[in-house]
């Protein structure tokens, strides 16, 4: 165990070079993302501001601001890009070389975006975390982080990282097939975002839909995780939604497995 993660050791570092590498394709990146969550907070506050009422779907706008923020933060937590990675990987070629290494491809990719990851939450963990504390504390007038539900999300957060991997993973592999993935990872992309609550919270839909999407595992990449942040998961609801997300970690990475042996039949090189 250990001689392997000795080997994937160097896909860690890769991911870590990289951002300190291209620090200014990073930063514009996370600056896009900053951007578009000022945009919703500006969109949902002028919905607030138009009705009559204080609340909308259980939601102030208090804690509709504190829930675009922290939807922020998860996404950034636990996004994954192995579909992009992949497609571009086949379109030029360069998937060849990694074939033919006597390791795994997904734990190749997997290590890469970790190493990146580390580096994205040590830079941006702490301020964004002060930045959500400092929102709910001006609404409510008092400090409402609870460091037991931190520690939580933090496990969620994992939890959802793994499932988003294996999902874009699984997803990537399509490119195997019809050799370039940017329309469908494009439509992907907005399926997902809808159904992971990023556009509007789940409880917004009609009772039927909401518990379907709860169901499925995109509202364990990013609902789940900000329900357990913001205390509304407890008890026995918040270890179902542990539980739910452990689950479609498994049923996901099973299934990247399955379509690996699959998709590789279908291979065709076009560049390199």
């Amino acid at each position: 165990m250990t001689k392997k993660l000795r080997i994937y050791r160097a896909f860690l570092s890769a991911g870590m070079q990289e951002v300190s590498t291209y620090r200014v394709n990073w930063i514009f990146y996370m600056a896009g993302n900053v951007m578009a969550c000022f945009v919703s907070y500006f969109i949902w506050k002028a919905v607030f501001l138009s009705g009559n009422n204080n609340s909308l779907n259980g939601f102030t706008m208090s804690q509709m601001i504190v829930y675009i923020f922290l939807m922020f933060l998860t996404s950034t937590m636990t996004s994954s890009g192995g579909t992009y990675d992949i497609g571009e990987e086949i379109r030029d070629g360069t998937i060849a070389m990694r074939m033919i290494k006597p390791i795994s491809y997904n734990a190749t990719f997997l290590f890469q975006e970790l190493g990146n990851k580390i580096m994205t939450i040590c830079l941006l963990i702490i301020p964004m975390v002060i930045g959500v504390e400092a929102v709910r504390y001006n609404f409510t007038g008092e400090v409402q982080f609870e460091i037991t539900n931190f520690l939580i999300y933090v496990v969620s957060c994992v939890f959802a990282y793994l499932i988003n991997f294996f999902f874009n993973i699984s997803f990537g592999f399509i490119a195997f097939v019809i050799k370039y993935l940017w329309g469908a990872n494009m439509m992907k992309n907005c399926i997902v975002g809808f159904l992971s609550g990023t556009v509007i919270p789940l409880s917004f839909l009609p009772s039927g839909l909401e518990k379907i999407c709860l169901l499925l595992p995109f509202a364990s990449l990013n609902y789940t995780p900000v329900m357990i942040y913001l205390g509304i998961y407890k008890g026995s609801t918040l270890l179902y939604y542990l539980g739910l997300q452990l689950f479609w970690v498994l049923v996901l990475w099973g299934l990247s497995k399955l379509i690996w042996k699959i998709s590789t039949k279908h291979l065709t090189v076009q560049g390199g």
